[in-house]
């Protein structure tokens, strides 16, 4: 059963990539939001913001991955629901095939599209001054984090994906989660928010992802933010998991 899982997931994989190969827009298309947010904030509004960095560009930075990932997770939640609406999941399940590897098709491929859009994000940063003195460890461990992140959101988008009753509704979940990151430290220190949003900000999840990729490229101890973060995206990924587990076999049963 293990052997046909992960070798049907890895065909269905290669579906899915195949159709992200031959819309490559897609992918161009999440990153010129995160990018745009982060030229506007640096060489627009970066002079007045008193961030306590010498870079606003590398105190920037953590927060615009973080949009970046929810940008592109919409369209995850957009893909499936296209493949709902076809009857695609219902030939499948008519196929000698394990059942959870449809959903892990689209989930691995959701994590492959964001990877690439990171990337490019980060060397747009390095060539508008991003610099960073972490080594290769730190340089792991924020991949490790962004990876988690990525599957817990990805779960999400799976949800409304699988019960949306149309394509907007089942992308127009990533909204609140793309505006998240403006009411935490990802773009100003929390000190400077009035009592009730300081609150919230300082006990979001993307307050304690943000500080704990933050402190790994500069290389400053982490201190509690890196397990508050851990948990934060393991805490997501897992109710998410369940959420979209049930949810999927009820659409097939």
């Amino acid at each position: 059963m293990t052997k046909d899982f992960f070798g049907d997931t890895a065909v269905l994989l290669g579906r899915s990539l195949r159709h992200i190969t031959r819309s490559l827009d897609t992918i161009i298309t999440t990153t010129i939001m995160p990018i745009a947010f982060m030229l506007l904030f640096v060489y627009v509004f970066g002079g007045a913001i008193n961030s306590g960095s010498h870079s606003y560009v590398n105190y920037l930075l953590p927060g615009i991955l973080l949009i970046t990932i929810a940008s592109g997770i919409s369209y995850t939640g957009f893909r499936l629901f296209l493949d709902m609406k076809s009857g695609i999941f219902e030939r499948f399940q008519s196929m000698p095939i394990a059942r959870s590897s449809v959903l892990w098709a689209h989930v691995l491929t959701s994590l492959v599209a964001n990877l690439i859009s990171l990337v490019v994000v980060v060397l747009v940063a390095l060539l508008m001054g991003f610099r960073s003195s972490a080594g290769v460890l730190a340089w792991l461990a924020i991949a490790g984090i962004l990876i988690l992140f990525i599957l817990a959101l990805t779960w999400i988008a799976v949800i409304p994906g699988l019960s949306a009753k149309s394509a907007d509704g089942a992308s127009a979940f990533a909204y609140p989660l793309i505006f998240l990151p403006f009411i935490s430290s990802a773009f100003v220190p929390t000190k400077t928010m009035p009592g009730p949003v300081r609150a919230f900000a300082e006990h979001q999840p993307v307050t304690s992802i943000v500080n704990a990729i933050r402190d790994l490229f500069t290389q400053q101890p982490v201190g509690a933010d890196i397990w508050i973060a851990l948990a934060w995206c393991v805490g997501i990924l897992i109710v998410a998991y369940i959420f979209a587990m049930v949810i999927y076999r009820r659409k097939i049963s």
